[in-house]
């Protein structure tokens, strides 16, 4: 089954940007989501977690 894959997707022009755009994008949206989590207020963090709660 992989073999079957790996030779179509060998076979197609200018695939291998994909693997470099989508690691691009999972980097980006990680260092994102880190820099949101440092730097929210400890207000908001305390309203939202106890919304359940409420």
């Amino acid at each position: 089954m992989f073999k079957f894959i790996k030779g179509h997707l060998e076979s197609i022009t200018g695939i291998e940007i994909y693997p470099m755009i989508s690691l691009l994008i999972f980097f980006t949206f990680f260092v994102a989501l880190f820099w949101w989590v440092f730097s929210a207020k400890k207000d908001y963090i305390n309203k939202v977690s106890k919304i359940p709660l409420d």
